[in-house]
């Protein structure tokens, strides 16, 4: 219909604006601004205090997560127990190239109970085409992997029907189908699944799972299954399970209940039964009892006295990391029974880089490489070392295109922890300007410093401010410098060790048996 010329369309919204954009927004987005304009408070809170929000209901299978989070624990304890570990990982830049390789990796040699490479399979085919899943994965922001490990994966001769039952009750539980590929492995004591799913979902939009349902959620499904294929466990495989953990160098369910029973300074009661007790409650003590004088041995509890234990602080941290080292040991001796060199303990070393009798470097031959934590995505070395020992190297998260031959020499070092020189200027000139640093104080204060080197110091800022390491920055460029800032670049190194904490340096790519045969460059001159 024509409008007259005094006919007044008023347009709602800012000068010049579009009007369009903020309902274009996607409706997550709105929420979140909503609520950080509002203060982030929760009701009834204080207004000083910072809201405990954090987007972990927000998403598909939220109210599911939260239902099978609440079930009753008796029925919990009578179900199977499955194992599910989760990660979401970026596809932008390299992330790419991670995912092909990703994929690359869970079908690897050796890994099905016959030795053969994994076969990648989804809902419909028992034989994938990977190739058309990571073109399908195109512009998929992100991408789901679990690692799906039935305690009593051993009963199955076949994992994928059980994949796809969960990847069924998923989407039922999500509300939308599921683009997925996975693959079998039987090449440890416990058959595992690994699942990749895709980050969009049926009308491809991003696909948001609330936390709770990949904590909870997915994990009590599997378990469902499992139950209803095997039935639930009976008192005999609860008890023998139970009774296996007494004794083992690893974190178990006994020490977790352990945790849950102590008091104050860690004080834990455990009286003599009377003699009327039950048989189940003489069972228990006996288990508890057991598992105290076993953490007695490992040094992790003390007795007191007569029924009192104190149990140490880093009994946590340590039996896990007891559990990692007999991980460890059993890929060495993997590795060194494909070499033929086992012979005793002293044919082993585990090379910790925080250790200060460990060596500066380690120099060796590369026997293998692997992932020792497949959702961490963290790597290892074995190494046969010039001290005629083969070592276990933890060498972090790694691009899994970085390419370390196998028979290549190569030199381990332990990654500095420490300030940088640069960390130490930009509190120098901070300390000279209140606080403030910014490329224009740094050329000010030093007049001989180049613009390039000064915004060298600029992306070392902006680097740890991402890592959330307290540095702050304003929006004219100008960032507010602590003056314990040198503490927080060593506290911020120390996190990249964590994720990298040692460098490798390879020092040929050819093996040493083609080295013999192989000449020099010219003018090179050889000592003996």
């Amino acid at each position: 219909m024509p409008h007259d010329d005094d006919e007044l369309l008023p347009k709602l919204g800012r000068i010049r604006s579009r009007g369009s954009s903020k309902r274009s927004r996607p409706y997550l987005h709105r929420v979140l601004r909503a609520i950080a304009l509002a203060g982030g408070r929760p009701r009834g809170g204080s207004p000083n205090r910072r809201s405990g929000f954090h987007g972990n209901r927000i998403g598909r299978g939220a109210g599911v997560g939260r239902v099978l989070a609440s079930r009753d624990r008796y029925a919990a304890f009578r179900a199977r127990r499955v194992v599910v570990k989760t990660r979401i990982v970026k596809l932008a830049g390299k992330g790419r190239d991670g995912a092909r390789l990703h994929l690359r990796y869970i079908q690897r040699d050796g890994v099905t109970r016959e030795g053969a490479p994994g076969e990648l399979y989804d809902d419909q085919r028992d034989r994938a085409d990977g190739k058309a899943f990571l073109e399908r994965s195109e512009g998929d922001r992100h991408q789901f992997r679990f690692i799906v490990t039935p305690e009593d994966g051993a009963e199955y001769e076949d994992l994928k029907d059980l994949t796809r039952r969960l990847m069924q009750r998923a989407e039922e539980d999500l509300g939308t189908q599921l683009d997925w590929v996975a693959v079998d492995h039987c090449n440890t004591g416990h058959p595992h699944t690994h699942i990749v799913i895709r980050g969009r979902d049926e009308t491809g939009r991003d696909l948001i799972v609330a936390r709770e349902y990949l904590t909870h959620g997915l994990r009590e499904r599997a378990s469902e299954i499992v139950s209803l294929d095997l039935g639930p466990r009976t008192d005999r495989e609860i008890e023998k399970r139970l009774t296996n953990e007494v004794g083992q160098e690893r974190f178990t369910s006994l020490d977790r209940s352990l945790l849950r029973a102590i008091g104050e300074e860690r004080l834990l009661e455990v009286r003599a039964l009377a003699p009327s007790a039950g048989e189940h409650a003489r069972f228990q003590h006996a288990l508890r009892v057991g598992r105290l004088r076993t953490l007695e041995r490992f040094g992790l509890a003390e007795e007191i006295e007569p029924g009192s234990w104190q149990l140490s602080p880093e009994m946590d941290a340590t039996l896990r990391r007891l559990g990692d080292r007999g991980d460890i040991i059993k890929a060495l001796h993997q590795e060194m029974a494909r070499e033929g060199r086992i012979r005793s303990a002293a044919d082993y070393a585990i090379y910790d880089p925080t250790d200060t009798n460990t060596p500066k470097q380690l120099v060796g031959r590369v026997v293998a490489r692997g992932l020792s934590h497949e959702i961490e995505d963290r790597h290892y070395l074995v190494l046969d070392g010039i001290d005629g020992r083969t070592h276990w190297v933890d060498i972090g998260r790694r691009d899994s295109s970085e390419v370390i031959p196998d028979d290549a020499i190569v030199a381990i070092s332990p990654r500095p922890v420490a300030a940088r020189v640069v960390d130490r200027r930009v509190a120098e000139i901070a300390a000279a300007n209140q606080g403030q640093y910014s490329v224009a104080l740094h050329l000010r204060y030093d007049t001989n410093a180049s613009r390039d080197f000064a915004e060298a110091h600029v992306r070392r800022l902006e680097a740890m401010r991402r890592a959330r390491a307290g540095i702050e920055r304003h929006p004219d460029g100008t960032w507010v410098i602590e003056r314990d800032h040198p503490e927080r670049a060593e506290a911020y190194e120390r996190a990249l060790a964590w994720m990298q904490p040692v460098t490798v340096e390879i020092l040929s790519a050819l093996p040493l048996a083609r080295q013999l045969a192989t000449d020099g460059q010219p003018g090179s001159t050889a000592t003996s």
